[in-house]
């Protein structure tokens, strides 16, 4: 990845003269929360974010479109914020929808969460939330501020798929598809996919999450104000180091837990962060984005373990990768039963189309060595969870 696509050239040459703004990101965040207002009591939620768009603004080797990139991530975080917090003082009503035995597909990314999401989702009774929806939570919209919502999705995804052609490859992305939940999850991994921001690494790894998945429940709740009530089906792999917050909000919620080879799972992983990041960040350093994934996945796995052991075992369902990978069709209805669900003719006739590749996308490869890793520190920081799928997946 020594060269950029000729549109991320010119939209870095666009923004430069605007990115000396991140000298001062105090006077930057404070025009946001101008634009998006606060909402009463979140002053610590906006701190936070304060705190992290200053601590992205010294990210080593960001590019004019990462600082722009950050700017936009936190204003979309603060906004979803005063509206869905605006929302249920309006409706305090919201608050009582009950989000009943929700499904949440966990596991080490590139494990096959995004197809097990997408086969959950093919139910009439279940919901898997939108990319849309997750990019601005609200009530039901009308249909132009649909159209609108709907819009603004697709032009996030052709950005991404204009600026890093081969990201499409590794984890292809719909405006109107079922999309990871932490798109609404306040403070997740997901900064750390587009810079080095070692404080805010540091922060996270000492953060109590609770408060941030009573906050993403809120966002299920306005999403199913006024609305048919269906099971949610979410999904996000960066769940998995936060299962004793996520279980503590959602006590009645069902894991589906996805399991795969970590070498073959990190390896892909460090890929996809490679070309996410190759937007934001020049030059690359694929050495520390080995080591800062290596150290922040094997941690997560960690405290998954933890909190497994915590959660009642009706309540986890294993999925092995081979379930959906070798025969759908006999992986699906043994998926449903797993959770509770029915699997059906409708189901059915449209599972080759949730299974399949998106079109025109090529084979993905990578390599765990490109990013200063080895098999045998992989296989020693992931024993116990090597042991964990001995058990599950004999095969």
């Amino acid at each position: 990845m020594s060269t950029s696509p000729l549109a991320l050239t010119l939209a870095n040459q666009l923004l430069r003269p605007a990115f000396g703004s991140r000298r001062n990101p105090g006077r930057v965040f404070d025009r946001i929360v101008g634009e998006t207002g606060v909402a009463d009591g979140d002053r610590q939620f906006v701190d936070d974010f304060r705190a992290l768009l200053g601590w992205w603004a010294e990210a080593g080797n960001l590019t004019p479109v990462g600082w722009q990139s950050a700017q936009v991530f936190v204003r979309r975080h603060l906004a979803n914020r005063a509206r869905v917090r605006g929302l249920i003082a309006e409706h305090p009503e919201i608050e009582r929808e009950p989000i009943e035995r929700p499904v949440f597909v966990v596991g080490l990314p590139r494990t096959a969460t995004t197809v097990t999401h997408a086969v959950l989702s093919l139910a009439e009774q279940h919901r898997g939330p939108l990319l849309w929806e997750l990019l601005t939570p609200g009530l039901e919209p009308t249909p132009r501020d649909r159209r609108k919502a709907v819009t603004a999705g697709r032009r996030m995804v052709q950005g991404t798929n204009l600026f890093t052609p081969r990201f499409r490859d590794i984890h292809a992305m719909a405006a109107e598809g079922p999309e990871e939940c932490t798109f609404a999850l306040p403070h997740a991994l997901m900064p750390l996919s587009q810079a080095r921001i070692p404080e805010y690494e540091t922060w996270y790894r000492e953060r109590d999450f609770v408060d941030d998945y009573r906050y993403l429940k809120q966002v299920f709740q306005v999403l199913q104000y006024g609305r048919p009530r269906r099971r949610w089906i979410l999904k996000s792999p960066l769940h998995l180091g936060n299962l004793d917050a996520l279980h503590t909000v959602f006590p009645d919620a069902t894991l589906v837990w996805c399991h795969r080879d970590p070498i073959t799972a990190v390896a892909s992983f460090c890929s996809l962060i490679e070309h996410g990041m190759s937007v934001s960040t020049r030059p690359l350093d694929l050495h520390g984005i080995g080591a800062t994934w290596f150290g922040l996945l094997s941690r997560a796995m960690r405290r998954g373990l933890a909190a497994r052991a915590a959660i009642p075992g009706e309540a986890v369902v294993d999925a092995p990768y081979s379930l959906l990978a070798d025969d759908p069709a006999k992986g699906a209805p043994r998926l449903y039963d797993a959770v509770g669900a029915r699997w059906t003719d409708a189901e059915a006739a449209r599972l080759a189309g949730a299974v399949a590749r998106p079109k025109g996308t090529r084979p993905h490869r990578y390599d765990l060595a490109r990013y200063g890793l080895t098999h045998a520190e992989v296989e020693s920081a992931f024993a116990d969870y090597n042991a964990l799928r001995a058990e599950v997946d004999p095969g």
